[in-house]
This record gives C-alpha cells, sequence and structure tokens, in this order.
C-alpha cells in the first residue's frame, strides 16, 4: 500500500518515491523465530529500502546519514504477540523519514512469522506516527468478523488521516 502520487526521489533524479509506504511479507531465509529479534534484525533492511539504496544501488534520498530508535516494543496484532521497532532516519538528501518493521506470528499455518514495513516521509504534510499504529491495530487474521478475504483492503494512505 502507498500514497497517491509519486514525486522524484531527492537524491536519484530517476527514481520515484511515495511519501508513505505499507508492505507485506513472511520471513524467510532466517533461522531467528523470536519475534523481537526478527523485528531488530529487519529494522536497518527496511530503513535501507525505503531510504538507503534502491534495487540496484543508487542513492535514492542521498543515502542513510544517521537514525534514532523511536521505540521497540512488545505489542498484540491480530490477537498474536508480536513485536514492533521504529526508528527515524536522517537522509543525505530531502526530509528523511520514520520506519518500522513490526513482526508477527501469522495465525494460520505453520505460523511463519509475517513482516509488515512501515516508511512514512519525515517533513511538511508528513503521515502521522498514529498512522502506523491505527494501522497494526487494524490487522486481522484471515477469515475474521469483517467480512473481508485475505489481500483486500480499504482506503489509502493520507496526509494528517
Amino acid at each position: 500500500m502507498r500514497t497517491a502520487g509519486c514525486y522524484t526521489c531527492p537524491g536519484d533524479s530517476g527514481s520515484f518515491c511515495y511519501h508513505g509506504t505499507v508492505t507485506v511479507r513472511t520471513a524467510g531465509g532466517t533461522d531467528l523465530t523470536d519475534m523481537k529479534a526478527l523485528a531488530e534484525a529487519d529494522i536497518g533492511t527496511a530503513a535501507d529500502r525505503a531510504y538507503g539504496k534502491n534495487t540496484v544501488g543508487d542513492l535514492i534520498h542521498g543515502g542513510i546519514r544517521s537514525h534514532k530508535d523511536l521505540a521497540s516494543k512488545p505489542v498484540t496484532v491480530a490477537g498474536r504477540t508480536g513485536y514492533l521497532v521504529r526508528r527515524q532516519v536522517t537522509t543525505g538528501k530531502g526530509p528523511g523519514g520514520n520506519v518500522q518493521s513490526l513482526v508477527f506470528p501469522s495465525a494460520v499455518g505453520s505460523e511463519r512469522p509475517v513482516i509488515v514495513r512501515f516508511a512514512f516521509d519525515a517533513g511538511q504534510g508528513a503521515l502521522p506516527h498514529s498512522l502506523m499504529d491505527t494501522i497494526t491495530r487494524g490487522i486481522r487474521p484471515t477469515g475474521d468478523a469483517t467480512g473481508r478475504r485475505r489481500g483486500q483492503h480499504r482506503g489509502a494512505l493520507t496526509p494528517g488521516a
């Protein structure tokens, strides 16, 4: 999921960036099973993918210059105990932003960990941190009482929402 409209990345005129993105994937290629360890291991990758290098190695925001950890705590997601790590990122170009890695066990199958990555630009008109929390609270297991099926969602990321 991402905000409507894109802009030219401040460090790479050949790439397009979005003011906010949320991606979901299952954890793979790791032997880690502890939700805290997975979130802590993933946050650097999440930051680099959002504000560091694109897939061909270009510095899309002029590279990450520094970061500050904003939160590191257990959370309940879809009735499961997970963990989140939130970080503020300062970049070489542009306003930087905030990234979050949220990890929780799937409610189905092998309970393989699910990783939800958030990346919200900082600066004027930025998406509030509270939207990360709102999205987290809205995550539901497949087949829950909302009547929606897996892969369906409502709305879009809107600054000031």
